[in-house]
Parts: C-alpha cells; structure tokens; sequence
C-alpha cells in the first residue's frame, strides 16, 4: 500500500511533483491513489461519472467512504438512453449521493435543445454538439463546486489515445486529474464489479462496450476495440472533456 500523507491541500498540481507521484503510483492500487487524494484534497475533490460502470464511485462511498462525501459531476447531454438515467436514479439510491447534475445551458429536455440549438447538431457539428452537452457544462460545474482536483473512470487500455495517460495529470486549467483505474484493463473491472456488486448500466448486456450518447453509441462486435461503438464511422476518439 501506497502511504497516504496527511498535506496541506496544493493550490495547483505545480506545488506536486508530479513525476514523482505517477512512478510510485504505477505500482498502487485505485484505493491507494483514492486515499491518496482524498488525504492530499480534503475539500476541492470530485468525481465525474457517465453512470457507465461507476466502480471508482463506489470505491469513494462504499470502501473508503471520507468524512465529507466526494461531490459527483454528472453531465446530462439530454441525448442519453434512458438505461443511463435509470442507473443514475440507481446509484443515487444506493450510495445516497452527493450528486451535481450540470446541462447544455438554456435546455432542460432534449425538445429545448433542438429548439434552441437545431435538430440533429451531432450530425451537422459535432464538436459544437459536443462543446454545448458536456465540455461548457463541465467547465460550468468544475467552476461551480470549486473544484481543484477530479477522478476519471479512464482506462489506458481502452483506445490507442489513452494508451500512454498518466496517472496523475494537469487539465487545461490547472486543476488535477486523477485517472485511478489507468492501469486497469477491463478484466480487472468486470472482476471488481463482480466481487463487489456494482451497479452498471445494463446497455452493457446488450454488446454496448462503452456507452454515450444515445444517437452516436452502438454495439460492439466480437473482437472490435472497447469504444469501436462510438461515433462510428468517424475519426473521432474524444468528446472534448479529455483533450
């Protein structure tokens, strides 16, 4: 195990050395880096969840559990199936979340947005569909709670673009970014949601491998890539919110 040092909290990811910190974690368990975190961030922690198979979730609030429960960003695109928002209602029954729901601004229905903004903008512009359902609202919601550091769900072995991403890294606005799972592989993931019953969107039984948005997210055939099912047909690897 990994020693979690009590510290004042950084005012950036400049006060850490971050080096440092990703070789000694390349050997800790997510637990380790999330007690690490919660230790280092006693207030300015979150987590931003798709509702996917939120295991790093359920680590904070069934494992290690801190005395001040890590706030949840969730970005409601209004394009998600509706298997998505069940498990949302799911995960905030059982972990009784502290759950911070942020959306496309001037839209609360997926009718609004195409009133506001056109029908089908992911097909017409899909950077700026993608700019108005989660890079704004997310940026809004990092602002909003204060955020000085947040934890991903990625994994390096699920794309070529996150094959080299460190555990440990600065966003764009200096905050930073915890990618506790990196060294995961998706084996390591179903074993843990097995042994430790995870609630997960049931998408996932129908041969959906990574979930999105409803429009832009298909099934995954036998020995196709992790996220071959989004934006198929297209160059696109990213929604924006990890670039």
């Amino acid at each position: 195990m990994v020693q979690c040092m009590t510290l004042p909290a950084p005012a950036s990811p400049a006060e850490l050395d971050l080096d440092a910190l990703n070789r000694a974690f390349e050997s800790a368990t997510p637990q380790d880096i999330l007690r690490w975190a919660i230790k280092t961030f006693p207030t300015g922690l979150a987590q931003t969840s798709s509702f996917s198979i939120p295991v790093t979730l359920h680590m904070l609030y069934k494992e290690l559990c801190p005395k001040q429960p890590v706030p949840v960003i969730f970005l409601d695109t209004l394009h998600h199936f509706p298997e998505t928002l069940e498990t949302v209602e799911r995960a905030v029954e059982r972990y009784d979340l502290n759950l911070h729901v942020y959306q496309a601004q001037g839209a609360d229905s997926r009718e609004e947005f195409v009133a506001r903004y056109g029908s089908e903008l992911w097909r017409r512009d899909i950077d700026r569909f993608h700019h108005l359902t989660k890079v704004e609202p997310l940026q809004r919601a990092l602002e909003g709670i204060s955020v000085k550091a947040w934890v991903t769900g990625r994994r390096r072995d699920q794309s070529a673009t996150r094959r080299n991403m460190p555990i440990l890294e600065e966003d764009s606005d200096g905050r930073l970014k915890i990618n506790p799972l990196a060294n995961w592989t998706q084996k390591d993931l179903w074993t843990y949601v097995y042994y430790n019953d995870v609630i997960y969107n049931p998408l996932h039984d129908k041969g959906y491998a990574s979930i999105g948005d409803e429009p832009l997210t298909t099934p995954v055939q036998a020995g196709e890539p992790e996220r071959a099912g989004r934006w198929r047909g297209s160059a696109k690897t990213e929604c924006g919110i990890h670039i």
